[in-house]
């Protein structure tokens, strides 16, 4: 059983966070396009796609910690640090997401699509780029703890 949870954590991890990582990756060049001189109904539209494929996913993703947790209390490692390490930053992961940069791509949306509707603040791409860049560190960190497993007594 352990190895059949252990593999939907992996599975989950493959293909729900992945996405998320390029697509938010992807959002503020395409928006930096969009608020440029060349911007085109193409740029718009990728935005959107970018942007539904990180809601999307991330709500998908919600099964990676559940996966993990389950796999992590059949193997017993929930008291290890490396496996509390890895659950805080999988949080802090989710909450850059949740909080910064999914209401930041909204806001984005509206301003190119509604000016007039656009929130008081200014859109600053490299400032979406930066907690981009923490969430996919926070999950490069999460994916080497993983494979590693400091203590382990697989040779790793």
């Amino acid at each position: 059983m352990t190895k059949l949870l252990l593999s939907l954590h992996v599975l989950a991890a493959l293909v729900a966070i992945g996405p998320v990582t390029v697509a938010a990756s992807m959002f503020p060049a395409t928006l930096r396009r969009v608020l440029g001189d060349d911007a085109d109904a193409d740029a718009r539209t990728t935005l959107r796609t970018l942007h539904r494929i990180c809601r999307v996913y991330a709500g998908i993703g919600i099964a990676v910690p559940l996966f993990g947790f389950v796999t992590a209390e059949s193997l017993g490692v929930l008291g290890d640090a490396w496996l509390i390490t890895s659950m805080l930053l999988t949080a802090a992961a989710a909450v850059i997401l949740a909080l910064l940069i999914l209401p930041a791509q909204e806001d984005a949306l509206t301003t190119t699509t509604d000016p007039a509707t656009a929130p008081p603040t200014p859109l600053n791409p490299a400032r979406l780029a930066m907690f981009t860049g923490v969430f996919n560190l926070l999950w490069a960190t999460v994916t080497v703890l993983m494979i590693i497993r400091p203590g382990s007594t697989t040779g790793a």
